[in-house]
């Protein structure tokens, strides 16, 4: 008898990856190898006159080759079309070694993934005048889905990052956002593990098991707290690739070092209506984000 929640997410995951890529209007570099690149989009409809507050997206894919930045230019062309400018990472996955794992490929590279997003942000001051000029970089929010989620909690935390960590993952002060909208994001690591998150993304990313106790604190978003960065995630309450048990560690870490981040918990919403137009879902997305970056 099949399971009517494997059912239903098979179903939500088809309606999202239903819509056609959709093109940038332009792209740049922030490094020489292919995939050191950022898509713009600019705003439109009525609200694109004026400056837009810029929107910068992580996509997510539990950090493995197959999953680029292409999947999510349908929520990409939907914040566009609410007014935003937008900004499109791409970033260094993992391998496509079918050998090497039993879902195609391994999760995320250490420390080149973490590498790209650092220097992504950093370079996006420079590239973004020129490729969106109506863009307001003052007003500044990241969102990411699932592990881009993650990564866009690590973008708002890498201030915070103990000497250990690599030196151009840290800043010596916050980051300039208005804050993060992280969308059912590997938050826990720990948790994301026991509960065998994407077959055991997390420690893959960090290099497997024998990495995971001196990596896991330069790379877990739980660890990284407070941030003192606006923070925001949105979880379906019936998503069964992230738990919404994940997302309700990560706030608990964050209360307990003394840190208020919101948790908005959608009923009848699994894992991809956070990032698929045709979902209800992805308006809250956006509504969120409205709530930080006016």
């Amino acid at each position: 008898m099949t399971d009517p929640a494997v059912e239903r997410d098979a179903a939500e995951a088809a309606s999202a990856f239903a819509h056609p890529p959709v093109a940038p209007d332009a792209t740049a570099a922030y490094g020489d190898h292919p995939d050191q690149v950022v898509d713009f989009y600019a705003p439109r409809g009525d609200t694109a006159a004026g400056p837009a507050p810029l929107v910068v997206v992580l996509h997510g894919g539990a950090w493995r080759a197959p999953y680029d930045r292409q999947h999510i230019t349908p929520l990409v062309d939907f914040l566009a079309r609410c007014g935003f400018a937008v900004a499109n990472v791409e970033y260094r996955r993992g391998s496509s070694l079918p050998h090497q794992h039993a879902q195609g490929s391994v999760a995320g590279r250490w420390p080149e993934t973490f590498d790209d997003v650092a220097a992504a942000m950093d370079a996006l001051p420079n590239l973004a005048p020129a490729a969106l000029p109506q863009a307001d970089l003052r007003r500044t929010v990241v969102t990411g889905h699932s592990a881009g989620g993650h990564l866009a909690l690590w973008v708002a935390a890498r201030h915070v990052l103990s000497p250990g960590s690599p030196a151009a993952w840290r800043l010596p002060t916050p980051p300039q956002l208005r804050g993060v909208v992280a969308l059912a994001p590997i938050a826990d690591f720990e948790v994301a593990e026991e509960l065998g998150v994407c077959g055991g993304a997390s420690a893959q990313l960090l290099g497997g098991s024998e990495h995971w106790s001196r990596r896991l604190p330069f790379a877990d978003p739980a660890a990284l707290l407070p941030t003192g960065i606006a923070t925001t995630i949105v979880h379906g309450r019936e998503d069964i690739v992230v738990p919404p048990a994940v997302a309700e560690s990560y706030v608990a870490a964050a209360a307990k070092a003394g840190e208020t981040v919101g948790l908005t918990l959608l009923d009848g919403v699994g894992h991809f209506p956070l990032i698929d137009p045709a979902a209800d879902a992805c308006a809250v997305v956006a509504e969120e984000i409205s709530q930080l970056a006016w």
